[in-house]
């Protein structure tokens, strides 16, 4: 089988690689050779294995996606995109890499004989706010960014490019996921990552919304095994939905907090303080609860409990 992430050297892209080169995943992508073909801008430590095959550059760039469409693929799993804040701050930039980039990705895999099977990373950010007292299957997306608004448009032409049988897409609604590393990301949401990986650390942290501010939560593991999933639907399936809004763990900051003490000591709460921004507390903690019995019955889940999400949120690689 021969899949392309793009997006590969990113927070989700490393661990979606090393579970794929583990050879353990549903059935369609557990075999123990596949071919994988990593795009992404540049790459830092990546695994010396001959079923990797790397091409740097940017993903908008045409001549780039034919290099590494070039060997054709059965599977894509498009993860590339320039992070929420870092799209509103430069209009022109998220255009080119959340907008254009997945228009001529899936102009390129149109071309190919066999349709291939794409899995698109889409975002919660469609919804925009404020957002109604429940979020579910049925809820209109209205973004209020453009990061929310490229998605949604890629969502579209996901399901266009399905029904017209150029490829067989899936596109997944992902919520915040943690615990990204420390470094500066672009993502407005990377409080929540830090808050985790601080305390967790035993440092002291500034929550920059309430203690009862509301999100939707996910770690990096369970979320790739969805993105798997999302791949391994027969096409009848994906053909009956093709955009799924992902089960999610609903928590308030301070149920999070008491979580990470759980795992790792009492004094975790005295190493936390909480100094609300407006903006980030109505963009990303007056989360609504999430209702999606679809994608339940279709197989995605969420960590389970918060404990399994502290502990799995710190998981390499």
């Amino acid at each position: 089988m021969n899949i392309l992430i793009t997006g590969a050297d990113g927070f989700i892209g490393r661990a979606l690689v090393a579970r794929l080169l583990s050879g353990v995943g549903p059935d369609g992508l557990s075999e123990p050779h596949p071919h994988l073909t990593l795009l992404d801008q540049r790459f830092s430590a990546t695994p010396a294995d001959p079923r990797l095959r790397l091409v740097s550059g940017d993903v908008s760039d045409h001549a780039v996606l034919a290099e590494a469409l070039s060997d054709g693929v059965d599977c894509v799993f498009h993860l590339a995109s320039i992070p929420s804040g870092a799209a509103e701050s430069s209009f022109d930039l998220g255009k080119r890499a959340n907008l254009e980039a997945t228009a001529g990705l899936l102009e390129q895999l149109r071309r190919q004989k066999t349709p291939a099977r794409v899995v698109f990373a889409s975002t919660i950010g469609v919804y925009g706010v404020p957002l109604p007292q429940l979020i579910d299957e049925q809820t209109p997306p209205q973004p209020t960014m453009s990061y929310g608004a490229h998605k949604l448009i890629g969502e579209i032409l996901v399901a266009d490019y399905s029904r017209r049988g150029f490829i067989d897409g899936r596109s997944l609604r992902l919520p915040g996921i943690v615990a990204r590393p420390p470094q500066a990301s672009g993502m407005l949401s990377a409080f929540m990552s830090d808050l985790i990986r601080a305390l967790s650390a035993g440092r002291a942290f500034t929550c920059p919304v309430s203690p009862d501010g509301m999100a939707w939560w996910m770690s990096r593991s369970c979320v790739v095994e969805n993105l798997l999933h999302a791949a391994a639907l027969s096409s009848q399936q994906a053909h009956r939905r093709r955009v799924y809004l992902l089960p999610v763990l609903h928590a308030s900051m301070a149920d999070v907090v008491s979580a990470i003490a759980k795992v790792h000591g009492a004094e975790v709460l005295s190493r936390v303080t909480y100094q609300p921004n407006a903006a980030l507390q109505a963009q990303f903690a007056s989360l609504p609860p999430l209702n999606c019995p679809a994608s339940l019955e279709a197989g995605f889940r969420h960590d389970g409990t918060l404990e399994a999400l502290v502990q799995r949120a710190l998981d390499g690689p």
